[in-house]
């Protein structure tokens, strides 16, 4: 005897949860390091990441305000989903979310760091297909490692538990950015 209810689902609204990759619209800023030198990334919003309530300064969406708003798949059912497409050498800065983050690489190499107990940082690298899974508030980052031409950009899945997950940058890496003079954002 089944026990969880069927929803049917038309053909239009299965359509529209559906996203093509050459079709994603990707966003390369919006996050308090993307004008950082070596944090140049594109980040595309496939599932969710709706904007989280009370965002701002260092506390905003993983994938920033305007991407926030304008997912491929509209949905908000406990997780987000995007890419992340950078060159080698390439990544945000240390970080936090209040929801789990885990991440796959597509293409390439991709490094993720973390901060341990005694404030160091260890990192594991990651193959295409490989996974690791950070819970929330372990601070941490990712990077393009793949070796090679400089210019070729790999891709990196990240999946972000919640709907309406929040990231904030680190104390150390806002003020990297202050002093870089790439945060706040200078006035037109």
């Amino acid at each position: 005897m089944e026990t969880i209810g069927r929803k049917p689902l038309s053909r239009a609204d299965m359509a529209a949860r559906v996203a093509r990759f050459g079709d994603l619209r990707g966003f390369d800023g919006g996050l308090p390091d993307s004008d950082m030198p070596g944090c140049e990334r594109t980040l595309y919003n496939v599932i969710g990441f709706q904007p989280p309530p009370g965002g701002g300064g260092a506390v905003t969406s993983p994938v920033g305000e305007e991407a926030a708003r304008l997912a491929a798949i509209k949905i908000s059912e406990g997780f987000n989903l995007g890419y992340c497409r950078a060159k080698p050498g390439h990544g945000p800065m240390m970080h936090n979310h209040d929801t789990n983050e885990t991440f796959i690489p597509m293409t390439g190499t991709w490094r993720a760091s973390w901060e341990n107990a005694a404030g160091d940082v260890e990192f594991v690298d990651l193959g295409p297909l490989d996974v690791v899974s950070f819970p929330p508030g372990v601070i941490r980052r990712f990077e393009n490692v793949t070796k090679g031409d400089p210019e070729v950009e790999s891709i990196l899945m990240f999946v972000i538990g919640g709907d309406a997950p929040r990231a904030e940058f680190t104390d150390q890496a806002m003020r990297q950015l202050e002093l870089a003079g790439v945060w706040p954002k200078p006035a037109p």
